[in-house]
């Protein structure tokens, strides 16, 4: 069944255009809900796309239809991976960045499933391809997930070790990852093991912060500690008037 992306949200750039970030939304939410936030942050050289996901059904929700970027019964590291829909969620992504002038640094970032999907993206990125062995076209620069988890956590190391250059890419792509102590929907535990995964796959260029209390929601102090994160590691020029 070939399955309907919503709408897709974009926020332009206020000042020289030097990055395109693809933001997804976390489970049951749309694009608008992300773009009305980015609008507001310190980034005038970033231009955001926030697409919506396809509804379909959720067997966390009993198969009860909602936007979701891929299918999941339990948020943790036993469950079984929806292949297809991650694949579809990380093609979708890659097809709105493919279009970006050459000269644009090119990231993705997501809260919650969202950033799930984001950092799917990301393994996909390392290993050069996607899921299912079709070749992944983009080259991120940068990966932020907030209060999410790594799908396909078990095989992803090994993948990563037996090949030189998904290691060198994984080496080399910077990532950004929050979670609060609190969350009750995708808990801590899931977030640090993600990390953790992450990191002794070769991910050497991973930052994980917590937030102690912080539930499953994003407050200002962490959004100042993205907008810091992206700055630095897209060398963007700030809030700068003219160029140097």
């Amino acid at each position: 069944m070939a399955l309907e992306f919503g709408r897709t949200h974009v926020v332009r750039p206020k000042g020289k255009h030097q990055a395109t970030i693809v933001w997804l939304h976390g489970l049951g939410d749309k694009g608008s809900s992300w773009s009305q936030l980015l609008e507001t942050l310190p980034l005038p050289n970033i231009k955001w796309i926030c697409p919506t996901a396809p509804t379909r059904p959720v067997a966390l929700f009993g198969g009860f239809p909602c936007t979701a970027w891929f299918d999941v019964g339990d948020i943790s590291e036993e469950s079984p991976d929806d292949l297809e829909g991650l694949d579809a969620a990380a093609s979708h992504v890659a097809n709105l960045l493919s279009t970006e002038p050459a000269d644009i640094k090119l990231g993705i970032g997501g809260f919650s499933m969202g950033a799930a999907a984001a950092i799917y993206s990301a393994s996909c990125r390392v290993l050069g391809q996607y899921g299912n062995g079709n070749l992944y076209p983009i080259n991120l620069r940068a990966v932020v997930g907030l209060s999410g988890w790594l799908p396909c956590s078990r095989s992803l190391r090994n993948r990563i070790t037996v090949s030189h250059e998904a290691a060198r890419r994984a080496a080399s792509l910077p990532m950004l990852l929050c979670h609060g102590s609190g969350d009750d929907v995708v808990a801590y535990k899931h977030g640090e093991k993600s990390a953790q995964t992450l990191s002794s796959a070769g991910f050497r260029n991973l930052t994980f912060k917590t937030y102690n209390g912080l539930g499953h929601y994003t407050i200002p102090e962490e959004m100042d500690v993205v907008c810091n994160w992206l700055t630095v590691i897209l060398e963007l020029d700030g809030l700068r008037l003219v160029d140097r």
